[in-house]
């Protein structure tokens, strides 16, 4: 596609959209395309980070500006990345997890005032944290996965299979971090805790509410939260580096239950396209509920605000993921009504910036310099 009649494409789709014409200006003056150009820089970090493979789309409203599958999905074959493929979204998974719950506040099932002792009474300091304040990451509760056991376990035993109540254990054996609300820290913690909410008041298991609350409504047919170490097919396998010896190694049916409600949904690019849209318009929820969701508050990092289970970077909202193996970012300007999705088959960082970060960045760099993603 030449730069003209991208373009043009781009201009035709923010009038039927009613969204303002996404001003895409290439960097040094170059010419050529979106695609070919967009595609040589992705492909040059990807070469330079040593990233496996990746799936990376834009689209404005229902128009697809770019989407690529770029790389291999599977280093030893060298079978190459395919758009279609399933891939683990890690922490975007708490997006559909803070959405089961909002939507039971908006049905009157609870409200995000409650106290987690209402529900879970052996939560340290549960009288005084509220739904809002884990959903927020403001309740002061550790991370399960900053405890040295449970590291020193999931180091030698990444098939093992962990319950909820386990890792929650492992989180309370360390001291709290501060009174609620008083700061912003980010805990796996409080999205396994908000998983076992959202089953008590349902009566369902997580799995089940997700399907039956969000993705069969929304018709995201690829997504699942799986129980240990499955993964749909066909998929990417997913590589990191062991922590003991520094080698590259396949982590793609490592159990992830450890992460559960907190980090282990699959899906693949064209359901996160709907989604990122559907979580930061709030299709799901009533307008007062997705307002309250959507009141951003500073974290540790000065380009990011954080409301409920969402992030905004720079205009963008919605969230990133990693676990062993695989990487994601999900995330949606409403101001351009564009998405943008990246699934990167490594979590093997280059230096201190993630795989998925360094692609995002180059994207927001290329088609909207004025809203980067930097995270």
């Amino acid at each position: 596609m030449d730069r003209r009649r991208f373009l043009r494409l781009v201009s035709l789709a923010a009038i039927a959209s009613r969204a303002p014409t996404v001003a895409v200006e290439a960097s040094g003056g170059e010419a050529g395309g979106l695609d070919a150009s967009l595609t040589r820089l992705l492909t040059e970090v990807m070469d330079r980070a040593e990233i496996p493979g990746a799936i990376v789309g834009v689209w404005q409203g229902a128009a697809r500006l770019y989407h690529r599958a770029l790389g291999v999905r599977h280093l030893a074959t060298g079978a190459p990345m395919e758009k279609g493929l399933s891939l683990c979204i890690g922490s975007e998974t708490k997006t559909f997890t803070v959405t089961a719950l909002l939507q039971l506040a908006d049905r009157k099932r609870l409200s995000l005032d409650d106290p987690i002792a209402q529900y879970l009474p052996k939560v340290p300091n549960g009288e005084k944290i509220t739904l809002r304040h884990l959903a927020a990451m403001r309740s002061g509760l550790p991370c399960y996965t900053k405890n040295t056991q449970w590291q020193a376990i999931w180091i030698e035993q990444p098939c093992r299979e962990w319950a909820p109540e386990e890792l929650l254990r492992y989180a309370f054996a360390q001291d709290l971090l501060f009174p609620p609300g008083e700061r912003y820290y980010y805990s796996n913690t409080n999205a396994i805790l908000l998983g076992r909410v959202v089953e008590l008041v349902s009566g369902r298991s997580l799995a089940d509410s997700l399907a039956r609350q969000i993705l069969r409504p929304c018709h995201l047919s690829h997504s699942s939260l799986p129980q240990g170490a499955e993964i749909r097919s066909p998929h990417a396998d997913g590589y990191t580096k062991r922590m003991a010896t520094g080698e590259r190694i396949n982590a793609t049916h490592w159990n992830r239950s450890w992460a559960w409600a907190a980090g282990a949904l699959i899906s693949h690019a064209e359901d996160l396209r709907r989604w990122a849209a559907i979580a930061a318009q709030g299709t799901l929820l009533s307008k007062a509920t997705q307002e309250e969701r959507l009141r951003f508050l500073p974290t540790d990092d000065p380009k990011v605000e954080y409301g409920l289970g969402l992030f905004r970077v720079n205009g963008w909202i919605g969230h990133n993921g990693s676990l062993p193996g695989y990487q994601s970012v999900v995330i949606y300007l409403p101001e351009k009504d564009l998405t943008l999705v990246v699934l990167v088959n490594s979590d093997i960082p280059q230096g201190n910036d993630l795989p998925s970060t360094l692609l995002a960045y180059t994207v927001t760099k290329w088609i909207t310099p004025q809203n980067l993603y930097q995270l």
